[in-house]
């Protein structure tokens, strides 16, 4: 005989028959719609790409996926954006143009930072010539570097979509103009570890006297594993702070305590499963090793008086010229990625002397000689066959001065411009002595071949060894990419 259903029993029967396939993706916090709300706030367990590190040493170099011309990059990031139209982008049609009102059509539509109103057309401020057999046009603010100009390819039609420097920044060493993305050294040191084991993959060296706009996030390693961050180092003194042991504390002491620590961490590995953990212990290893290689590697009196001179550098100094002389020490000793932030090019002021002689003229003469020193140096010691050199901003300069105000004031240097700004090449992978891109008349727009911030990333990433397309990194429910969704392009012309 069948048992008679109690009344509450028959409404709870009801009520599990009313319900909908809707109604359970909405309030089942048990069910597929709090496994998916799990997932994003969850570490990723494995990504799309797998490059194949030691499991007990996330920075193991291991072989890119396609063949490669490049091994390492060194990345020279002007901070503040140079003028190319004072530097590499020669316009003698603007010099006639100096003085006069600018056109209404270079204005319309446009966003800026500080124009208001009708501005004056403003000409280059200084002398170009060519140079080598390329005929490359070079100002006289960088005599040493114009003497290398057949090594280098010149890329004059870069273009961003931001006009402030924080987010163009971040675009340029992250793909996007929002923190918490991985910089490109961080892409690259995941994608093929670190040549040397006793150095970070990616390390980075600052000068001019400050952080860029955005400070760390520009060598974060975002949602990747915080191992491929970039270590930042010193020019004087300790190359990372704290390296050294604290006073009555030996180095077998440190040891010890590291053996404890790798105990405690190994077995919250083998009960947590967290991947952070392993990231944790190789850290502290890595900071152990650093204690012997980072000051022999970074000890710049180990040059000869004839080096120290080439480069303009001073080992009782911390300068640009000392982080250029590091970057080839540590490129020669296998850092895969080094990064020169040199803060100091956003060249405004309110005159003429300002804006130019205590801005790009001081910038200029402090860069000049170290930067041409660097490639000498790389060339010469074959490094270039397998080292990739990058210099740039992260924008450009107007062909028209400001206006603060929408008033005609005295001289107050160039304003941003995303549309068109000059970055160059040298080393392997790229032509040597090229020219790529043309810009209008007075340099503010591409007249032919615009290149994105992502063509060049998808560039750096294919003399790698990379397809942009493929290297991903899920989280937040996307397989995330350097060169991010729009889309990139090798840009092809240029390699060599």
């Amino acid at each position: 005989m069948k048992k008679r259903e109690t009344l509450d029993q028959q409404l709870y029967r009801q009520t599990i028959q009313d319900r909908t396939r809707r109604h359970f993706l909405r309030d089942c916090t048990t069910g597929l719609g709090g496994l998916w709300m799990a997932t994003q706030n969850a570490p990723t367990a494995s990504a799309a790409f797998t490059p194949g590190h030691d499991p007990q040493n996330p920075l193991s170099p291991v072989l890119p996926p396609l063949p490669a011309k490049v091994k390492r990059v060194i990345f020279l990031h002007m901070v503040g954006a140079p003028s190319q139209l004072e530097m590499f982008d020669y316009k003698p049609d603007l010099k006639a143009l100096d003085g006069k009102d600018c056109p209404q059509s270079f204005l319309e539509g446009k966003r800026f930072a500080f124009i208001n109103g009708t501005p004056k057309m403003l000409g280059p401020q200084f002398p170009f010539k060519q140079y080598g057999e390329s005929g490359a046009w070079v100002s006289d603010r960088m005599p040493h570097l114009a003497q290398h100009v057949d090594d280098l390819c010149f890329i004059k039609t870069m273009q961003t979509d931001q006009f402030n420097h924080g987010p163009a920044q971040l675009i340029v060493h992250t793909g996007t103009s929002q923190m918490g993305s991985p910089s490109i050294g961080s892409w690259v040191t995941w994608g093929l570890g670190s040549e040397n084991s006793d150095l970070p993959g990616f390390i980075v060296l600052l000068s001019g006297g400050r952080l860029p706009r955005v400070g760390k996030a520009l060598w974060s390693a975002g949602f990747l594993p915080s191992v491929y961050q970039g270590v930042q180092c010193r020019s004087q003194g300790d190359p990372v702070l704290n390296v050294s042991n604290p006073e009555g504390v030996s180095r077998d002491d440190r040891r010890r305590v590291l053996d404890a620590l790798d105990e405690l961490n190994r077995h919250s590995h083998e009960k947590f499963g967290d991947p952070e953990t392993l990231t944790r212990i190789a850290q502290y290893e890595m900071a152990y090793r650093m204690q012997t290689a980072a000051p022999e590697v970074m000890d710049l009196k180990k040059e000869s008086a004839e080096t120290l001179a080439a480069y303009g550098a001073d080992p009782e100094k911390e300068s640009f010229a000392n982080n250029c002389l590091l970057a080839r020490r540590l490129v020669e000793n296998g850092v895969r990625f080094v990064q020169l932030f040199d803060w100091g090019w956003d060249t405004h002021g309110s005159n003429k002397s300002e804006a130019l002689h205590h801005g790009l003229v001081s910038k200029c003469k402090s860069t000049d000689q170290p930067i041409a020193a660097l490639l000498k140096d790389l060339k010469d010691r074959g490094l270039m066959e397998d080292t990739l050199v990058v210099w740039g901003g992260e924008f450009g300069r107007t062909p028209m001065r400001e206006n603060r105000g929408g008033k005609e004031m005295a001289f107050m240097g160039r304003d941003h411009s995303p549309d068109a700004f000059t970055i160059w090449m040298a080393g392997a992978g790229v032509q040597a002595g090229m020219t790529y891109g043309e810009t209008d008349a007075v340099g503010y727009t591409p007249a032919t071949d615009p290149v994105q911030v992502r063509d060049l990333h998808a560039t750096l990433m294919h003399l790698m060894g990379f397809d942009h397309q493929k290297i991903s990194y899920p989280f937040k429910g996307l397989n995330q990419k350097l060169t991010g969704v729009k889309q990139a392009r090798v840009v092809r012309e240029i390699l060599s």
